[in-house]
């Protein structure tokens, strides 16, 4: 088993780029925020402005831009919050890049904070990774940067900020992300991006703790607020569902259809299953196929009354009906990985991790991880190109949703059960369960390592992992 080490938290000059009017320089200063007394700081680094990555400017081919901007954003009639997302609204826009094409990601703070944005699922340098605790740099309020960069890997991915004193993932910044690719899932007639969010930090703010009305939204608004999925008898339907969530899982149904799902973190599955219901942590992503069979008007939405009440869902509106959206049937909550697995045998790890997580004791209960918060461990060293095994315990009463930053990892075993050929991301552990997932450290640098609950990971529930 490996044991950590001391980790080195600083981003030297050599490793990243800074281009300047007239070449290269530290165009507006960098500015260390130090050894800040939170739980998640280690060292960090604020620019105002510059480009990072390790392309050559003149190879760009693609340019997408994003602001990040104060908005008041109506999730229900009359339920307003003010919170901060992308482009003047939440979610941001939908971001359609070309895997392995040199692109350039242009990013202006017009927030009063300093903001991150990190692009969930993709092989980038720790630089543009967007996580502090990586040495990405926040962005300075009025501030701009270039990240340069191949999209990598295909699929269903999104984006968001992963600056957690301004609020994190409990704001309205998220957006969809979608790297076209060879790998791109069925044969559906058009698709549909859906795109969950939880609000309740911020209407408890607004409204006060004891506010009653939504305090969930899919793209934005609560369910019976925002416009209906319009759809035609006899299509076939790719909804690419993104769980962006803070906290909460998802368990979604359409009823009087089925799901045939096709991939999961935007990477095909060896056994596409088709089911009534899908369970989704934060950060997860789902693409499925639903033949649209059962004309009518129906509530996509949670199997949980409490959960459609509080807006989780939206409406299926067929041609040519009308009529009172319906919820019919009851529902499980039953998931297993495994079923979309292949049962070719795993290849054998090089080394392997044991990480065991439980919620410790004292002043402010932290999350752990082999019994220490995030601010009291070391670093996990690797090495490149070798296969390593991360044996996961829970030992809460919580699911956790767990996420390794710029790397895919492949899942070896559920509770016990052998399983190949899955590959994801982000992986749920059921409370006082065991999973293990084999990954390759080919990526150099500082990878995190977290549960991507936001209270979970600003109360100690992460790690670091650095290949060199």
């Amino acid at each position: 088993m490996i044991q950590p080490k001391k980790p080195n938290f600083n981003l030297t000059r050599r490793r990243i780029l800074l281009v300047g009017l007239g070449g290269i320089a530290l165009v507006g200063g960098i500015a260390k925020i130090g050894h800040q007394k939170t739980h998640h700081s280690k060292q960090h680094i604020t620019l105002k402005t510059g480009t990072l990555g390790n392309l050559d400017p003149a190879s760009i081919k693609d340019t997408h831009r994003l602001r990040i901007t104060p908005i008041s954003l109506e999730i229900a009639k009359g339920l307003i919050l003010p919170t901060i997302g992308y482009d003047g609204g939440s979610p941001g826009p939908v971001l359609r890049m070309r895997a392995g094409i040199p692109t350039a990601l242009e990013i202006f703070n017009e927030s009063a904070h300093p903001e991150t944005i990190h692009l969930h699922a993709q092989h980038l340098l720790s630089e543009i990774d967007g996580a502090l605790e990586e040495g990405s740099p926040a962005i300075a309020p009025g501030g701009h940067l270039k990240f340069l960069f191949k999209p990598t890997p295909t699929g269903t991915h999104w984006y968001h900020t992963h600056a957690h004193t301004n609020g994190g993932l409990y704001t309205g910044q998220q957006g969809v992300l979608i790297v076209g690719g060879k790998d791109e899932p069925g044969n559906f007639d058009r698709e549909v991006i859906l795109i969950t969010h939880d609000w309740h930090k911020l209407v408890e703010e607004t409204a006060g703790f004891f506010a009653s009305g939504p305090t969930f939204s899919i793209n934005g608004k609560a369910l019976g607020f925002g416009e209906p999925v319009r759809v035609k008898n006899g299509e076939k339907v790719l909804f690419r569902i993104v769980n962006g969530n803070a906290e909460q899982e998802i368990y979604l149904a359409l009823p009087g259809h089925r799901f045939k799902i096709v991939a999961l973190d935007g990477n095909p599955v060896p056994q596409p299953q088709t089911l009534e219901v899908l369970r989704m942590g934060s950060g997860e992503r789902i693409d499925a196929i639903v033949e649209m069979n059962s004309p009518g008007v129906w509530i996509l939405g949670d199997i949980r009354k409490d959960r459609r009440d509080g807006g989780l869902g939206i409406v299926i509106e067929y041609a040519n009906k009308a009529g009172q959206p319906q919820w019919q049937g009851s529902f499980q909550q039953n998931w297993d990985y495994t079923i979309f697995g292949g049962a070719g045998a795993v290849t054998k790890p090089d080394e392997m991790i044991e990480m065991v997580f439980n919620w410790g004791w004292g002043w402010g209960n932290p999350w752990q991880v082999n019994g220490k918060p995030f601010w009291e461990q070391d670093t996990y060293k690797l090495k490149m190109g070798h296969r390593y095994r991360l044996i996961f315990r829970n030992q809460s009463d919580e699911l956790h949703p767990l996420h390794l930053h710029r790397h895919s990892f492949e899942l070896t075993n559920i509770e016990g059960k052998s399983t190949s050929g899955i590959i994801k991301d982000t992986v749920c552990i059921e409370p006082n369960g065991h999973i293990e997932v084999d990954f390759i450290a080919d990526r150099p640098g500082l990878s995190l390592f977290h549960c991507h609950m936001e209270n979970h990971m600003q109360d100690g529930f992460m790690s670091l992992f650095e290949t060199t």
